[in-house]
């Protein structure tokens, strides 16, 4: 579990992690470098899932070796999907990162959100639900793993 001390607010506890897979950790369908090592640091303290439409038929290939579930949907309807996934988690201990409008719905179900903009761009109604806005995925994946930066974003 991760659990990080926000000065001025309630702690956040962390048991998962979900990731939306497509301009997210990966882009055109090809994991960024670096992000499966940062994730598997990440599987030592919570669950992690990848979550996918998998519009490449990529997303298998791509994420093995990462300790991790991955969690296909279908095409329509991502958002609610999402969504529901991380309602039967427990939003309260779920962090997920995203970065299009089908994460929308996610975000406003976590106790923590990171949106992240990579080369596919990210959605201004995303930003205006996230906790945090990461530049890339290494840094959103940096800055989960570094409670000393949560705690400086996030304070009161």
């Amino acid at each position: 579990m991760l659990i990080y001390e926000i000065p001025g607010r309630d702690n956040i506890q962390i048991e998962n992690i979900v990731f939306d897979y497509n301009g997210t950790i990966a882009v055109d369908g090809k994991l960024v470098i670096g992000v499966k090592e940062l994730i598997n640091k990440l599987a030592e303290y919570a669950k992690i899932y990848i979550l996918t439409a998998d519009t490449y038929g990529t997303v298998e290939k791509e994420c093995m070796g990462i300790n991790g579930k991955v969690l296909t949907f279908p095409k329509e309807n991502a958002g609610r999907s999402k969504k529901d996934i991380v309602k039967d988690l427990g939003g309260h201990m779920t962090a997920c990162l995203g970065n299009g409008f089908n994460d929308v719905l996610m975000f406003e179900e976590s106790a923590l959100s990171i949106a992240i903009i990579e080369r596919e761009g990210t959605s201004g109604k995303l930003l205006s639900k996230a906790d945090i806005v990461a530049r890339s995925a290494l840094e959103g994946l940096e800055i989960l793993l570094n409670k000393n930066m949560i705690k400086a974003t996030l304070r009161n």
